[in-house]
């Protein structure tokens, strides 16, 4: 076997691992596979002979790509809002990734997303898949001693997340997604049947400008509103509740922030466009 099969191979016998571990560090379907797919274009470009464990070699390079990716997320906050819209899976994938969606969870993927990118890098590694502190400090520029209280700060914010946040974020995602689902397709009925008799429609300035409508109340005038609309609304996780996001030629445009009352049922729908608004919210969307 020529170098170049056997590095294909190797590859794609350690893509699964990669694809999680690139998963657990940036959220992103899409955004996981093109860390992937960068480690193996850098692989391409190594010297072979210098390689003793491919496997080791191949993790500390995506590792250090998303870290990367990461830090560029960080700095971007302060440049044009753009928000990346993952792709559907391809149909031989969709079972595997629904399965990895599910084994990180949707509260684990909210609080990783708030830890600095050297502290998410140290606990997903060292917590999720076992590589050593002493492998993980060269990546992060630490010593050992320091990205183990990396791994440790973050894993204590992560074990402050509860049982009861998960499923209070699966309830809020269960009615969420009924209201958009009732929305795109025009039932009415349905979207009445998630909305509290008391519902409100709240938008921001810049959001009342771009749909010429101010403040609505009462479940019939909200529902109008949203019959047979927000086709564009992919949901997202916004400030730590479960709503939707409107991204228009690659750039946020919209936030919806719902509040879901103890009944399951919509009290509240505020509509963010204000682009320093918005850049102060921490999203994370919720792949589809």
């Amino acid at each position: 076997m020529d170098g170049k099969n056997w590095q294909a191979e190797k590859f794609e016998a350690n893509r699964p691992h990669l694809r999680a571990v690139a998963y657990r560090m940036l959220g992103s379907r899409t955004e996981a596979e093109d860390a992937v797919q960068e480690a193996w274009l850098r692989l391409l470009k190594a010297d072979r002979s210098e390689i003793e464990n491919l496997g080791g070699w191949l993790t500390t390079v995506t590792a250090r790509i998303c870290l990367d990716l990461l830090r560029a997320r960080k700095s971007r906050r302060e440049e044009p809002l753009t928000v990346l819209i993952p792709e559907p899976a391809v149909p031989h994938e969709a079972e595997q990734d629904a399965l990895l969606a599910d084994s990180v969870g949707l509260a684990l993927l909210v609080v990783l997303e708030k830890l600095n990118p050297a502290e998410r890098l140290a606990f997903v590694l060292h917590d999720m898949f076992d590589v050593s502190f002493d492998d993980i400090a060269p990546i992060v520029g630490r010593t050992t001693v320091a990205t183990r209280q990396l791994a440790s700060r973050a894993r204590h914010r992560v074990q402050e997340t509860s049982v009861s946040m998960e499923a209070d974020l699966a309830r809020q995602r269960h009615v969420v997604d009924a209201f958009f689902a009732a929305s795109r397709g025009g039932d009415m009925h349905a979207l009445l049947a998630v909305l509290d008799p008391e519902a409100v429609f709240r938008p921001d300035a810049v959001a009342a400008r771009m749909g010429s409508v101010g403040e609505i109340r009462g479940r019939v005038d909200v529902a109008k509103t949203f019959n047979g609309r927000a086709q564009a609304a992919r949901l997202a996780v916004i400030d730590g509740a479960v709503g939707a996001i409107v991204v228009i030629g690659g750039q946020l445009r919209i936030a919806l922030h719902f509040t879901v009352n103890e009944d399951g049922m919509v009290t509240t729908i505020d509509a963010m466009a204000d682009p320093q608004q918005l850049r102060r919210l921490d999203i994370v969307l919720i792949e589809p």
